[in-house]
């Protein structure tokens, strides 16, 4: 960009982990330890990497700065919507004719990037069943919505979704949407970092009760035992990981809670034992560990 300032980058690899990927975990991994959320304050930007003050940014804010300090700050604010300017990467995947990542301005509509860029729902529109808008910890949106919706952080969180990573997830009618919800919460219960009691619990119960709702196991109290746990689990751990697991389950539930109904029972189906007496809940607790 012509600044005459030079400096050196570093690139590190990350130990993987899914939890890695909140800012003060991070930090944590890159000083060798396990990665754990700190607690907040004291914030990244005063004590950070071995305690020293921190900026932390994504990839694809670094990635775009080049770009602003060239054409200038007004440009950028120019595309988009008010309030939701700029530029944003969109990653369309799931049941799309061609899945890829997109640069789009902000605010536009669902449907116009989906068939735009990526060549549409496979089936065609009326086959869409549900989008995920801005990544796995997103409320996902019914197709009724996902109609007029526009990608931008305002009217997602206005629809109880948000923009999040812009990952957007097509779901077509040819998938299972409790099922797909279900896989959703194990990849949550697997990373979850254990730290926190209502995440790392809650995690293991809502998989647990989404996969006895897919196999239709499930007794209607359970909907309401699944709800309950999620907002047990928002709101009450060091990170935003917690939410994020709750959030996907909370969606399905708002949207498409008839679709549940419609696999449940009055009372659990279990193999009882004539001679070991029956527990309440016992249906729930299985070998598989949470």
């Amino acid at each position: 960009c012509g600044s005459g300032w030079d400096f050196d980058i570093y690139l590190h690899y990350g130990a993987g982990s899914y939890i890695c990927g909140e800012e003060t975990a991070l930090l944590e991994s890159l000083e060798g330890k396990k990665g754990l959320p700190r607690l907040k304050p004291p914030f990244p930007a005063l004590v950070g990497l071995y305690g020293c003050p921190t900026i932390i940014n994504n990839v694809e804010t670094i990635a775009v700065v080049p770009t602003i300090l060239r054409r200038g700050a007004k440009w950028f604010a120019s595309l988009g919507k008010p309030k939701n300017t700029g530029t944003k990467i969109f990653c369309i995947s799931g049941n799309v004719n061609n899945p890829c990542n997109v640069e789009e301005e902000m605010g536009i509509p669902l449907k116009v990037l989906i068939e735009k860029h990526a060549g549409g729902v496979i089936g065609g529109w009326n086959n869409l069943q549900a989008v995920i808008p801005g990544g796995s910890s997103m409320p996902l949106l019914p197709k009724s919505i996902c109609e007029t919706i526009t990608m931008d952080f305002d009217s997602l969180i206005k629809a109880k979704s948000g923009l999040g990573t812009a990952g957007v997830v097509v779901i077509n009618k040819d998938q299972d949407i409790i099922n797909c919800m279900a896989r959703i919460a194990k990849f949550y219960k697997h990373e979850s970092c254990g730290q926190c009691t209502p995440c790392r619990e809650g995690c293991g119960w809502m998989w647990r009760v989404l996969k006895r709702m897919a196999i239709g196991e499930a007794t209607y109290k359970e909907i309401d035992l699944l709800y309950d746990v999620t907002k047990q689990i928002e709101g009450h751990t060091i990170c935003a990981f917690g939410e994020g697991a709750a959030w996907p389950v909370q969606g399905l539930l708002r949207h498409f809670r008839k679709e549940i109904e419609k696999r449940c029972h009055g009372e659990p189906i279990v193999k009882k034992s004539p001679n070991i007496p029956y527990l309440i809940d016992q249906h729930l607790l299985e070998k598989d560990s949470a």
